[in-house]
């Protein structure tokens, strides 16, 4: 079902030949820097499963045929932008964004690449952007991808073509083309312009504004269709009127899910799954029921297994597997195998599985092969608890081979095995190769070599008088025959694919079982499945679905499947924005629901068969406490198909981030499009999974941004009316999750430290736990920020500490003005002590046992300094010092801790107090990991938040320790009129003029931020102590 409304773009089917093309022209043969741009809504951006080389791309736009004819490629590979592009036509440059593209199934974005092929550094080099259409803002994408070495572009005869836009069997794009542009430079000349928006629907062929002339191919088209729905008719009941005249029907159609949910038989174990599809000469999987009496063949013309004394599906812990027989003594197997094409095959291959819990010392045969070679018959044997044999017997029972190998003890300590055994010959050498390998491990083998031929597989057996009593109850199965070898066969699905990423699984299923489906995501950072169990096959799908957290839902533009992965909606671009004050965007009913349906703030995640973990909210609003300190206790718990016992713990933490999102739910956004007509394109294009905003709510509602996940829609169309009606979930909790290189942490705990006005555009923070806000000066090209503070949203355009210095300037009598803070105050000794070059500030000691200061003005009580500390000289006779103050009120009242730099070369850390001229020693460290040197630069750190105080020492070129050196408490100094660095030396020291040097001196408590207010319309003076925090925190994501 599909409605012609909105706006006319360029429908690519993704089919081989669906291009539009414009032949070569001398304004399209570029040569130096280019600059190409397309405009696109693709169902296929990050799906490759069309590409056919193996590359995983899908291509965009290119000037690229065959050699000699390469210019140059735009196309998406591994999830990235990328391009190529060749200076001889043959041989290939290429370039990757840094990051993977922001996109989702239909999403709508533009993308561009630039070329500078001379970049004026012997290099070359390529930078992607984005933007939201041809005319939006550009964003670029990632880090520009610098090359060495200039290059050049090819002048060929390739026509430039969109969509199969090349002739390499790569992924085609499939969806919506809008525009596309060429340039010949950087923001150069515009040389083509298909604008396929600005077309007349149902035309072939047009001329865009640079005079190119455009050509449909294939299936593409011009057109306003909008795919609404794809199904399969599932009911059509006749019904006629009382009079027979009339008769008619309703037709019901579905998606592909109600036909997959028919029904409820298991698919079958991945063992048996895969080796009938390698095409085996004989194949017995010995999955049979417990009653069965022979082994099923899976091979058409190949007689079932007789057997006996076997105990049918007495063994269920092979993960690829349904469960297999065990033995008893005595018990007999028996198979042969006619006569294949070729009748005699250079190469045969025999391989199954076992599990043996114990083994004597003797030799005891597992399995017997009959051939029609030199050897006629081979003995796969196992003794001990480490060793494997083979024998090889010909005609007259005379032995060829006899191969004895250490093996270890994994062959019979009851974990499962396979034994694969291969044969092949070459100008009359018959060479073996048997090899034991550990399910889901490793392996060891034997190989040698004789003359004669290798001839071809008759029949298989257990040993001529049953299987020993020494074998204990082992389990076998999975028994295949292969002419010519196929040496992987087994390889992963004897563990029943564990360990397959989960975007794997569902494109693997869905292609095994001829069902279309495509996945969006990055499957390097899908969640790792267990195995793969029989069971129904929409089980499996929706089952690998929840274990990495995406959506499985049903295509819209075919009777078919879409997979999105978790990593896929976050962070997304906002796919439908509308906005509550125009008129048609929101119809009624829009309403707000605040209560506890999807509150879950006590997660247990299981995996399947392994190990749990709890995740629980012990604090805050919707925390498991009682009211009204929480909400109480909502428990979930979760059984999961995951890989290992770390995945868990991550899958419970995420779910408790989504069961603990606070905010209202808005379960439905309707939009009424006959009332909205301008909004179709959006609408129409928005689908499962993608992100919806409502900005400008109404007055009574909080003044952010409604921001919604939609998990799926109704619609109704009727002549005169078009409802669509989406259902959706927070979308808030997917909006800011970490990405490494682009994701900003929150503090532990931020607050005002004064109250702010209404209209004050600095504000003074305090952090009380953790790192502290960035600091502008070191990391401006982190700023402007948004902060939350008591609901007002505010733009922080620059955050300093309370007193800065890096000492950048030269001042002699004095220190003169700090980069933050304003301009120092000296006491003690001569104004000649004082001066600042060369990137330092000095204290000159010319007298003892005087101290020397420098302050800046600060009415804060709490601080929170470092500086940097050195001496010009060894100390002499006594120590020399340098420290910071602190609730600095005079030179007889303040706090201060002291490196102490002794005679010895040891360095002593200690916290004092100075309270009416009475010094006072609180806490003290000697630092056994530091000597002082002179002129080496040690870092301190001194912090006084309320009663307590802190201090820490180390080697400046070293990172901060995590641990404080010495802490201790007091409450004799309530406030403060200064910060500042003090340094003295001791009565006894003997040095002549010793300089005390100072260098990055820092107060980050509190933090100066500059900022806009009521950045959201709220307007309130704030009061001291509210909480400061990210507006949008980052959370770590699942995967």
């Amino acid at each position: 079902m599909s409605v012609m409304a909105g706006s006319v773009a360029l429908s690519c089917p993704g089919d081989t030949g669906d291009y539009a093309s414009t032949p070569d022209a001398a304004a399209l043969d570029v040569t130096g820097d280019i600059d190409v741009r397309i405009d696109a809504t693709l169902n296929n951006w990050l799906d490759t499963q069309s590409d056919t080389t193996g590359f995983d791309t899908v291509e965009l736009i290119a000037k690229h045929a065959g050699s000699p004819n390469k210019s140059w490629m735009f196309a998406v590979r591994d999830y990235a932008l990328y391009v190529e592009w060749s200076a001889d036509g043959t041989n290939v440059l290429s370039a990757s964004s840094t990051v993977p593209l922001p996109a989702g199934p239909d999403t709508r974005m533009a993308v561009r690449f630039t070329l500078d092929v001379d970049n004026g550094a012997s290099g070359n080099t390529v930078t992607f952007y984005t933007a939201d259409t041809l005319s939006g803002t550009w964003v670029q994408l990632g880090d520009p991808v610098t090359q060495a070495g200039t290059t050049s572009i090819a002048n060929t005869t390739a026509a430039l073509r969109v969509g199969d836009a090349s002739s390499f069997g790569f992924g085609r794009a499939a969806g919506l083309i809008h525009a596309a542009q060429v340039r010949n430079g950087i923001a150069g000349t515009i040389v083509a312009n298909p604008d396929f928006s600005a077309q007349t629907a149902g035309a072939t062929t047009f001329a865009d504004s640079a005079g190119r002339t455009w050509t449909l191919a294939g299936n593409t088209s011009l057109t306003t269709r909008k795919v609404r729905f794809v199904g399969e008719v599932s009911e059509w009941p006749a019904e006629w009127d009382v009079s027979g005249k009339d008769v008619y029907t309703q037709v019901t159609a579905s998606g592909i899910l109600r036909r997959l949910s028919q029904g409820n038989s298991p698919i079958k174990s991945t063992l048996t799954r895969r080796i009938p599809s390698l095409g085996p000469v004989a194949y017995w999987p010995m999955e049979d029921g417990a009653t069965s009496t022979v082994a099923y063949s899976a091979v058409d013309g190949v007689d079932d297994m007789t057997t006996s004394g076997l105990a049918f599906a007495a063994n269920d812990t092979l993960a690829g597997s349904s469960a297999l027989p065990t033995i008893s003594a005595g018990a007999q197997i028996s198979a042969s195998i006619p006569p294949q094409d070729p009748a005699d095959p250079t190469s045969w291959q025999v391989e199954f599985v076992f599990n043996l819990d114990a083994i004597t010392s003797n030799y005891r045969t597992i399995l017997k092969i009959q051939s029609t070679g030199t050897v006629k018959n081979w003995y796969l044997q196992v003794s001990g608890s480490t060793l494997a044999r083979v024998l090889g017997y010909d005609d007259d029972n005379n032995l060829v081979v006899s191969d004895a190998r250490v093996v270890g003890s994994d062959i019979s300590d009851g974990r499962w095995n396979r034994w694969r055994h291969i044969i092949s010959e070459s100008a009359g050498t018959v060479s073996y190769q048997t090899t034991w390998i550990n399910v889901g491990g490793a392996g060891g083998s034997a190989s040698g070599s004789y003359s004669g031929s290798v001839g071809r597989v008759q029949s298989l057996m257990s040993p001529p008088d049953g299987y020993s009593s020494e074998l204990g109850s082992m389990a076998i199965g999975h028994i295949g025959v292969f002419y010519p070898s196929q040496s992987s066969a087994y390889s992963n699905v004897d563990t029943g694919q564990n360990g397959e990423r989960a975007g794997a699984r569902l494109a693997r299923l869905a292609g095994e079982e001829a069902i279309p489906m495509s996945v969006c995501g990055d499957p390097g950072i899908q969640a790792q499945l267990g195995p793969q169990k029989p069971a129904a096959l929409l089980d499996i799908l929706r089952d690998s679905a929840e274990a990495d957290g995406g959506i499985l839902y049903e295509q819209r533009q075919a009777a078919g499947l879409m997979y999105r992965d978790a990593s896929s909606l976050y962070n997304q671009r906002v796919r439908l924005a509308l906005n509550y004050t125009t008129a048609g965007h929101v119809a009624p009913p829009f309403q707000p629901v605040d209560d506890d349906q999807l509150i879950k703030n006590d997660i247990t995640v299981s995996r399947r068969d392994g190990a749990s973990a709890v995740s629980e909210l012990t604090s805050g609003a919707l925390s498991t406490q009682a009211p009204p300190n929480g909400v109480g206790r909502y428990q979930d718990s979760r059984d999961l198909n995951l890989y290992d016992d770390t995945q868990p713990a991550q899958a419970a933490e995420w779910l408790l981030h989504l069961g603990t999102w606070d905010e209202a739910r808005y379960p439905t956004l309707h939009v009424d499009l006959a009332a909205g007509p301008s909004l179709i394109d959006d609408v129409t294009a928005a689908d499962v999974g993608d992100r919806a905003t409502v900005s400008n709510p109404p007055s009574w509602l909080p003044p952010d941004a409604i921001d919604l996940l939609i998990q799926g829609y109704s619609e109704v169309i009727q002549q005169y009316a078009w409802d669509v009606t989406f259902n959706c979930t927070p979308g808030a909790p997917w909006s800011s999750i970490a990405q490494v290189g682009t994701a900003r942490a929150d503090t532990a705990g931020s607050h005002l430290s004064d109250p702010a006005t209404s209209s004050a555009t600095t504000i003074y923070v305090t952090t009380e736990t953790g790192p502290e806000w960035v600091d502008s000066s070191d990391s401006a090209s982190d700023f402007p920020f948004d902060i939350r503070v008591a609901g007002e949203r505010m733009t922080v355009s620059a955050c300093r500490g309370n007193g800065a210095d890096t000492f950048g300037r030269t001042v002699s009598n004095g220190w003169g003005t700090a980069d933050v803070g304003g301009t120092y105050g000296t006491g003690g000794g001569t104004t000649a002590d004082y001066a600042v070059g060369s990137g330092i500030g000095t204290h000159t000691l010319a007298t003892v046992n005087t101290s020397r200061r420098t302050f800046l003005s600060t009415t804060f009580t709490d601080f929170d300094i470092y500086v940097s500390i050195a001496t010009s000289a060894l100390a002499t006779g006594g120590f020399l010092s340098g420290g910071i103050t602190g609730r600095h009120v005079d030179s007889d009242n303040l706090y201060t801790a002291r490196a102490a730099f002794n005679q010895d070369q040891g360095i002593t850390l200690s916290i004092r107090k100075r309270l009416a001229g009475v010094e006072t020693e609180l806490e003290a460290l000697s630092i056994p990991a530091l000597t002082h040197v002179a002129g080496t630069f040690y870092r301190m750190r001194f912090q006084g938040i309320g009663i307590f105080l802190k201090a820490k020492l180390w080697l400046a070129s070293a990172d901060e320790p995590l641990a404080w050196d010495r802490e201790t408490f007091d409450s004799a100094l309530t406030a403060s009129s200064f910060q500042g660095l003090r340094s003295i030396s001791a009565s006894a020291n003997t040095n002549t003029n010793p300089v005390i040097r100072y260098d990055d001196f820092r107060n980050i408590l509190p933090q100066a931020m500059t900022v806009t207010r009521s950045v959201n319309g709220v307007t309130k003076a704030q009061s001291a102590d509210s909480a400061v925090s990210l507006w949008t925190p980052y959370y770590v994501p699942y995967l």
